[in-house]
């Protein structure tokens, strides 16, 4: 009789399967035309049904599954019934074919947390630019990211009628990242991805100090993650607070799985444990090679007004 599959496997099989039905959950509401928007702190931290029907969705399956693991979502909803429709219980069978790191097979579930952005890029979803909206469901261990699932419900929507729409994509640390195929920006190109909503002289600063070649402004962390793993920009640069852990926990653990690096605008690296703070208050620095050119590029006094 084959053995079970580690704990961190299950968990991250699951995930996928409930990040698909995110993506399903997202586009449903769209569709339904009454996206049921809530201003949050101001009109650029906004809240739809997408928001916390997926937020419902991704806590109430982890949970009913994994009940000894801690969850944090974005959202901060009433505590209610989950409707059984938004439960997914399947597992994708294609993770669970992998052995797990040696490192991680005897995790137990109170040892990890699972940070949850039911909806990245809400501002993009409610202006109609969909490519750039994600759900992100990272997992960490020992306040290290990872694993992640990232899906893309709207993958494809340009593509015409007949297009699959929506993609998922996953990895842990010491396998590597799937659902997508990796490439690299070309030698000597500096193509800078950064805030499209959430700029201020600090990030215009720090972006132009890169010497980039070209500048891509784009909703969500993990739409950027994605733009660094396929080689439409080198570098992911947000000299600003303004992302939080359950933006960056899942996209931390892909680029990692590929050999990138994310960190503060400092070099410092994120801590995903249960009890830190939720804002990544000294920015993001993220690429997929090369970590040390862009870091070094970081003015002194972008540095100095970004306090960890």
């Amino acid at each position: 009789m084959a053995s079970t599959p580690a704990l961190l496997m299950r968990l991250v099989a699951s995930a996928y399967t409930i990040a698909e039905r995110a993506g399903m959950i997202v586009r449903n509401v769209m569709s339904g035309g009454d996206l049921g928007i809530v201003e949050k702190s101001g009109a650029n931290d906004l809240q739809t049904q997408a928001d916390r029907l997926v937020q419902q969705s991704i806590c109430a399956s982890l949970a009913r599954a994994f009940p000894h693991v801690t969850i944090i979502g974005e959202e901060d909803l009433p505590s209610q019934e989950v409707e059984e429709e938004l439960i997914e219980t399947g597992q994708y069978e294609e993770v669970l074919k992998h052995p797990c790191p040696p490192q991680y097979s005897s995790i137990q579930e109170d040892q990890l947390v699972v940070w949850v952005d039911p909806l990245d890029g809400t501002k993009e979803y409610t202006e109609g630019l969909l490519d750039h909206v994600t759900v992100l469901i990272g997992i960490a261990y020992e306040g290290k990211a990872i694993a992640g699932v990232i899906n893309q419900p709207y993958y494809n929507y340009q593509t015409g009628d007949n297009a699959v729409l929506g993609r998922t994509i996953w990895g842990v640390l010491g396998i590597g990242a799937f659902g997508f195929q990796l490439k690299e920006v070309p030698d000597g190109k500096h193509v800078i991805t950064t805030t499209r909503s959430h700029s201020n002289k600090l990030v215009t600063d720090c972006v132009a100090a890169m010497n980039p070649d070209k500048v891509v402004r784009v909703g969500g962390a993990g739409n950027k993650i994605i733009q660094l793993i396929e080689g439409q920009a080198s570098a992911y640069v947000f000299a600003s607070p303004g992302c939080k852990k359950w933006d960056t926990c899942a996209p931390e653990a892909i680029l990692h799985a590929v050999g990138g690096k994310l960190s503060d605008i400092h070099g410092n690296v994120f801590q995903y444990n249960k009890e830190v703070k939720h804002m990544n208050s000294a920015g993001v620095l993220a690429t997929l090679r090369n970590f040390d050119y862009y870091a070094s590029r970081v003015p002194e006094s972008v540095k100095q007004a970004l306090v960890p």
